[in-house]
């Protein structure tokens, strides 16, 4: 039976442990201070000894396709050239961490689809879409909830989008990172490729299963070509299992460990098999309704420029909370669909999803459903969380799941734990030294 401590091997690097950080959205963007954002955020995980860090979301293209404000752009050369501090930081602990970067293009989930400052600043701005939208999404558009102004994709254009990733990561490569991981899920551009809700094409990208599939297999091939055999490419691959009752073609359970397989066949070194919805909601992001977050004063006025008045920002919230009675918390709750997959693949498969104790992670080791272990909102309220975890049989976050650190973000603000109750919990066990392991020489947590 493996251990959270037991090396792994990914495409023929090796992982001191399988503990890894999941992306999260670090909000650096690409200004000045970028880079420094990206060291402070991430480097603490792997001082503390992570086995792996998956840098959040960057975007391919130097227009269009962010997802929410503050997003990192990888497509200039220069300026990736500079992360090659970041990874330097990573790789200088003497842990033995890695660091994979997450190429990622938002398409119709972009920000030109549902933040109203952003539209208004860059009205001649199209989303990137597989197909004509679905009829729901044109229903808001047309009662002005979103707005929609899509750009399909011709034949040539997908495989020019697919050579965006491959310049991407080639430009990641060579500034240090160790690994790519595509952003195969949370409703991007390449889950709308696989999903029958979204892919209506009828040329070599869509129809059966294995056609939609071939957006992320061409993605593949960009990227392999451009790096060469040693650099592992890993990929995250949804399965539309939160879809309402009145969506009636999703991916199903069974769809996404097809697309799996086929991806093992293909030449992808590793697995994140995700459940989801085929909408950009509370599925995603499970727990607690964040009602702090919705009455912070100094969020307000982001919050009305991001969905267009004040009203509307209410309305908003309101929403929120109705997905927060449906998508309550569940523990590990990507575990049906990592154990299948890993039943099927012989590439190691990465879990996440509601992970948030040490006796959780060694049951998903022990009885065969997955390889590694990621968590993500936990680090927000821990960035030196691994200190914890390795080595300690009965502990279990502090993270509260609340989501007071996610919705901020759509008012432009970072990705950190807000919550009193949290940090004050931290502060104790920093002040008790609970984060000073092997790699951390002896440096308390920065309050």
């Amino acid at each position: 039976m493996p251990q959270l401590e037991d090396p792994l091997e990914i495409g023929g690097i090796e992982l001191p442990n399988r503990l890894y950080r999941a992306p999260l959205l670090e909000c650096a963007g690409n200004g000045e201070g970028a880079v420094d954002v990206l060291v402070r955020e991430l480097e603490p995980a792997a001082e503390s000894g992570v086995g792996l860090i998956c840098q959040g979301a960057t975007i391919v293209r130097g227009t269009g396709g962010c997802a929410a404000p503050g997003m990192t752009r990888v497509h200039d050369s220069e300026f990736v050239s500079r992360l090659s501090r970041l990874t330097d930081a990573i790789h200088g602990h003497g842990t033995g961490s890695r660091i994979f970067i997450q190429l990622e293009h938002g398409g119709l989930r972009s920000m030109e689809t549902w933040h109203a400052g952003y539209r208004r600043e860059h009205p001649d701005l199209q989303q990137l879409a597989v197909s004509r939208p679905p009829a729901v999404l044109r229903l808001l558009d047309t009662l002005s909830f979103l707005d929609y102004d899509p750009h399909v994709l011709s034949t040539a254009e997908v495989y020019d989008l697919a050579a965006d990733f491959g310049r991407s990561a080639e430009y990641a490569v060579e500034a240090g990172y160790d690994g790519i991981h595509i952003a195969g899920a949370n409703m991007g551009i390449v889950q709308q490729f696989l999903s029958p809700f979204y892919n209506r094409r009828d040329d070599e990208f869509g129809g059966s299963l294995a056609a939609r599939t071939r957006f992320l297999e061409v993605v593949y091939e960009e990227i392999r070509e451009r790096v060469g055999p040693d650099v592992p490419i890993a990929t995250k691959v949804p399965a539309e299992t939160t879809a309402p009752a009145f969506v009636r073609r999703h991916l199903s359970l069974a769809d996404g460990v097809r697309i799996c397989e086929r991806l093992t066949d293909a030449g992808f070194d590793a697995l994140v098999p995700v459940q989801a919805s085929v909408f950009w909601d509370a599925s995603i992001i499970r727990g607690a309704f964040p009602a702090r977050a919705w009455r912070d004063e100094r969020f307000r006025d982001g919050y009305s420029e991001a969905f267009g008045s004040k009203p509307r920002a209410a309305l908003v919230a309101l929403l929120n909370w109705v997905q927060s009675l449906k998508y309550d918390f569940d523990p590990a709750w990507n575990r049906p669909f990592t154990r299948r997959v890993r039943s099927r693949v012989s590439v190691p498969v990465l879990a996440e999803g509601g992970i948030r104790t040490r006796p959780q992670i060694d049951r998903l080791l022990a009885d065969g459903s997955c390889d590694a272990v990621g968590m993500g909102r936990p680090f927000y309220a821990e960035p030196r969380l691994p200190a914890r975890l390795l080595g300690g049989s009965e502990t279990a976050v502090v993270c509260e799941n609340c989501n007071n650190c996610t919705v901020p973000q759509a008012a432009g603000a970072r990705g950190v734990c807000r919550t009193p109750s949290v940090l004050e919990k931290r502060g104790e066990l920093r002040k008790s030294g609970a984060y000073d392991g092997p790699g951390t020489e002896s440096k308390r947590e920065e309050s």
